[in-house]
């Protein structure tokens, strides 16, 4: 049994928090503002307080230190309807144990409330005023569905430290915008963000261009060269397209993360260098490392926190919010931004944007200049990009699509008929037996043998078809 404190001003939050936690057997007490709460401090003494981020008066980012100072190291956790990357960084950066935006439901609240109560105060404590402060950047980074939040939760927990991060997600979802965030409310956010794009890297470069060379180490190479890891040293290395780099330099990348230092292409002295990584990629990397296309030490080095990044048509409740924000962000300072027609939103919405976030982006802009500053109207939107599915590779998958085309072809053409079976065994019988005859030398027996036939029914078929010509 513990006592808690829960200080929001909205009266279903606090009734229904308070029909779990006494239903559990907690002492509870609430209160509508932070000046209430703090007053009750002394006589209720909490184990744990539940603080909403808007309150009248005090907001709950300013209350946080005062209910330390009152109460002692208790866990708080945040809660707030007006979630965003910067409000997550800035509650877990005054040491929150966890932030938890609204709406939500009680069993995820109850969850973190038992994590909290259960936590040896040290570990999470820790992390406490050590994330650089909130920049306008992050408005960048923009979300409200539960998945989005709980991507900026992840944000706002990794950063402070200097541990290896994996984002996953499709191209245009946003992955280094998320990189981004990462390293400005890191420790190193004075020292660039070195990106590197390793799909653009010639294969045959790649590796001077990470690691250096020394005069003399190739053909061409006339002076020395600082490579990219060696140059980043204290600051952030973003790998773009991680899945893109060669199964060659793998194994001697993997050996500068873990042993800080790196020998330029034709030096075997090493140099020092600490750097945090950050990767990111649109490939399925598990799958890769099962295929033997990535080495499965350097997944693990690189994924000790993963990130992954929803796609936008999993998130269609955004979108209407997410193109104003374009609109107004594309708009001259000293203009009105056009504004979307219902049906144009709702045209939008329904659509399953392939291109995720930077499609949507552009196509709000290329409405906005076909509008020219009238209202944009759904003719106005670029038209729909369809995802085109790669040809099938598998040979029986491309006799099922040779099938269906040529079926789909015959039903459309304008001449019918009823014998549409026997039409397909004679176009296909004979591209069959040609191959097969041509495999054994023309020699019918083996032929037949093959098809799984009667020679004689062999014969009586290709009698036909020469009949037939």
């Amino acid at each position: 049994m513990s006592n808690i404190l829960i200080v929001d001003d909205e009266e279903s939050i606090c009734w229904g928090l308070s029909r779990l936690l006494t239903g559990e057997g907690h002492n509870v007490r609430v209160a509508s503002s932070a000046e209430e709460a703090l007053e009750n401090v002394p006589l209720s003494k909490p184990d744990l307080v539940v603080l909403d981020v808007r309150l009248p008066g005090m907001d709950g980012l300013s209350a946080m230190g005062k209910f330390r100072d009152l109460a002692g190291p208790v866990p708080i956790v945040v809660i707030t309807a007006f979630g965003s990357l910067n409000t997550a960084v800035a509650a877990l950066g005054e040491g929150a144990f966890d932030y938890l935006p609204k709406p939500f439901d009680l069993d995820q609240a109850a969850a973190i409330i038992h994590r909290a109560l259960a936590t040896p105060e040290a570990s999470w404590t820790s992390a406490s005023g050590e994330t650089a402060g909130p920049l306008s950047g992050d408005n960048e980074l923009f979300g409200a569905s539960p998945a989005m939040q709980d991507v900026f939760k992840r944000i706002a927990l990794v950063a402070p430290s200097d541990t290896a991060v994996l984002i996953s997600g499709e191209s245009g979802t946003g992955k280094e915008l998320v990189a981004r965030a990462i390293h400005r409310h890191s420790l190193r956010c004075g020292t660039p963000l070195v990106p590197v794009n390793l799909a653009a890297l010639s294969p045959t470069l790649v590796e001077s261009e990470l690691f250096g060379h020394v005069r003399g180490a190739f053909t061409g190479a006339t002076s020395a060269r600082q490579g990219l890891l060696e140059l980043a040293n204290g600051a952030t290395v973003f790998f773009d397209e991680a899945g893109d780099i060669p199964l060659s330099v793998q194994v001697k990348l993997l050996r500068v993360l873990e042993q800080h230092e790196v020998a330029p292409v034709g030096d075997t002295r090493p140099r020092r260098t600490s750097f945090r990584v950050v990767a990111a990629t649109n490939r399925d990397l598990r799958k890769d490392c099962a295929e033997g296309r990535f080495r499965q030490d350097l997944f693990f080095r690189l994924a000790v926190f993963e990130i992954v990044l929803p796609p936008l048509r999993e998130r269609r409740e955004e979108i209407p919010q997410l193109a104003e924000r374009f609109l107004h962000r594309w708009t001259p300072g000293d203009q009105s931004p056009p504004h979307l027609l219902e049906e144009t939103v709702a045209e939008l919405c329904r659509r399953d944007w392939p291109g995720n976030v930077r499609e949507l982006r552009n196509a709000v802009e290329h409405g906005a200049l076909m509008a020219r500053g009238r209202a944009i109207a759904p003719e106005h939107l670029p038209p729909p990009t369809f995802l085109d599915q790669p040809p099938p590779t598998d040979p029986a998958a491309v006799l099922e699509a040779a099938v269906n085309s040529w079926a789909q072809a015959q039903l459309t053409s304008a001449r019918q008929h009823d014998d549409l079976y026997q039409r397909f065994l004679n176009a296909a019988e004979a591209g069959l037996f040609d191959t097969v005859l041509s495999a054994t030398g023309g020699n019918r027996a083996q032929a037949a043998a093959l098809l799984g036939i009667h020679r004689a029914t062999l014969r009586k078929k290709l009698s036909g078809e020469q009949d037939a010509e």
